[in-house]
């Protein structure tokens, strides 16, 4: 008999950053949440990233069912993203493989940068040959451990395509994706679309929702909590289950944050020189179907942390029940 698809369902602790939760805190908010998979996404979760530490924590969430993904920020040393303070690229992406080795988690989580580095000198496929470089540096150490790196459409960096391409480049056999949902969008690509190009490669995630409407400009980008807002999500995750089966499900909410895309400006296509007519096209028709939303705003008289700690873990908790609801309902 066909069984519900079930895949891993968890969270980043990017998720519910104001909180400001260490990783203790991180997986005992996973087990109220029922959930059985987290992506530390940054090392500053840890308290300390001593082997022994590192062990302790697996044992932890090996002892409540929770399985732990490992990952950082940017593994490019020409991206504006890229933060020096722990070392060089390849440096900190050896950390991350350490980290991920030993905290068991078969993937080490990794961006490029964010869009800003579309409109740097060599623009995108500068930052791609750079990114490219550091991965090779790793290879031998990534297939010694079994561990492979997933890098993540991040932030409007790349396009499915662009990411695609870097893996490829690199190697499937140590490289693979994690697939953005939110960041698809902001890099002009409908979720779908992105899912269909780097499903087959795809070893981790990092879902939400987002709306999008237009405006005098072209468009304004919103995420929102997964189910209540433009992606179809039976229908993705019903190919989700066929292209990325073993993936796991990770929810990063980052709602109320409006991304404004001037796609009606000439400057800005810049900064996409593979882009089609047909890419304009796709984004303009989601945004004439979409309504216009507020950013999130703490309400009078509430203090503005709070409100924003408050607002996050609603959209995470929101985001899960619904995710589980579509999964149940999947043959």
């Amino acid at each position: 008999m066909p069984t519900a698809f079930q895949p891993r369902l968890g969270f980043d602790n990017y998720a519910i950053r104001s909180l400001g939760w260490k990783v203790g805190q991180v997986l005992e908010h996973a087990r109220r949440l029922g959930v059985n998979a987290v992506l530390l996404s940054d090392f500053d979760v840890y308290e300390s990233l001593a082997d022994q530490h590192l062990r302790d924590l697996k044992h932890h969430a090996d002892d409540l069912g929770i399985k732990l993904y490992a990952g950082m920020l940017s593994i490019c040393p020409g991206s504006v993203l890229f933060n020096p303070r722990r070392g060089t690229a390849t440096e900190q992406l050896r950390l991350c493989l350490r980290v991920a080795k030993t905290l068991g988690s078969p993937v080490a989580r990794c961006v490029l940068g964010k869009v800003d580095d579309r409109r740097s000198p060599g623009g995108i496929a500068a930052r791609i040959t750079e990114t490219l470089s550091v991965l090779r540096a790793v290879r031998s150490e990534a297939l010694d451990t079994g561990i492979k790196i997933a890098v993540e459409n991040h932030a409007g960096d790349m396009t499915s395509t662009e990411l695609l391409e870097l893996i490829d480049a690199a190697g499937r056999d140590f490289v693979g994706a994690t697939l953005d949902t939110g960041n698809a969008l902001w890099a002009l690509e409908e979720p779908i679309q992105a899912l269909e190009t780097l499903g087959p490669v795809t070893l981790c995630t990092g879902l939400r929702d987002s709306h999008l409407w237009e405006t005098p400009e072209g468009a304004t980008l919103q995420w929102t909590a997964i189910g209540s807002g433009l992606v179809d999500w039976p229908a993705f995750f019903q190919r989700f289950s066929e292209l990325c089966p073993h993936a796991p499900v990770i929810v990063e909410t980052i709602s109320g944050r409006p991304i404004f895309l001037p796609v009606l400006r000439d400057f800005f296509w810049e900064a996409y020189p593979r882009a089609t007519p047909q890419t304009l096209t796709r984004l303009l028709r989601l945004a004439r179907a979409g309504e216009p939303r507020e950013p999130f705003a703490p309400p009078p008289g509430r203090d503005g942390l709070q409100a924003e700690q408050e607002q996050q873990l609603a959209e995470l908790e929101r985001s899960a029940l619904f995710c589980r609801k579509v999964f149940t309902e999947l043959e």
